[in-house]
């Protein structure tokens, strides 16, 4: 037995989708351009809303484009994005606490890796 015609989407997969079909255009593009770049069937209204959110969230910003508006991300790849919802998540709570578990879940080649960094920075 299937779930339907078309499956679930996962949390954040299809801003995930959009995001990539920003980064890869390299130009600003209206939901339209959005919609005929993803190619899956998705309305028009749907990606308006996903791009909506993700200029709520600071993820993306927008032009007026004629009647519509253009949206262009404000990271500039996935690495970014991941840095950006970390720096938000230690904004949120107490940031040493926070910190310290992240630390304590690192591999061994994490840590190392984070250890360089932070070496580098100073």
């Amino acid at each position: 037995m299937t779930d339907g015609p078309q499956s679930r989407r996962s949390a954040g997969e299809l801003e995930a989708q959009v995001l990539a079909a920003l980064w890869a255009a390299g130009r600003p593009l209206t939901p339209q351009d959005v919609q005929s770049a993803l190619g899956d069937g998705l309305a028009r209204t749907t990606i308006a809303t996903i791009l909506g959110r993700l200029h709520d969230k600071g993820t993306v910003e927008r032009t007026k484009a004629g009647r519509a508006f253009a949206y262009t991300p404000t990271v500039e790849d996935q690495a970014g994005l991941a840095a950006r919802r970390m720096r938000s998540e230690l904004d949120r709570g107490d940031r040493s606490t926070v910190l310290a578990r992240f630390v304590s879940d690192l591999s061994a080649e994490d840590e190392r890796l984070l250890r360089q960094l932070l070496g580098e920075n100073e």
